[in-house]
């Protein structure tokens, strides 16, 4: 496969074949890395947490919410 690097707006691009980017299943808007090695261009997927399993994977039950006292009230910070 071959493709030809053109003028996109004020930079360069390459546009990737759908078959391409099947292969290495990315989809529109994934975030990538880029890494350049001699005369290579490597582009790797940044796995993305998209469930709160994953988000909460490293919590560990240790907080423990507080209040902390501001002092005294200003304006109209308590409401009834």
């Amino acid at each position: 496969m071959q493709a030809t690097i053109q003028r996109w707006g004020n930079s360069q691009g390459i546009r990737l074949p759908k078959s391409v980017l099947t292969a290495a299943h990315l989809c529109e808007n994934d975030a990538v890395s880029i890494d350049v090695q001699s005369d290579r261009i490597i582009l790797r997927k940044i796995p993305q947490r998209r469930t709160l399993d994953d988000l909460f994977a490293d919590y560990h039950g240790d907080y423990v919410p507080s209040e902390i006292d501001t002092g005294a009230d200003v304006g109209l910070e308590v409401f009834d």
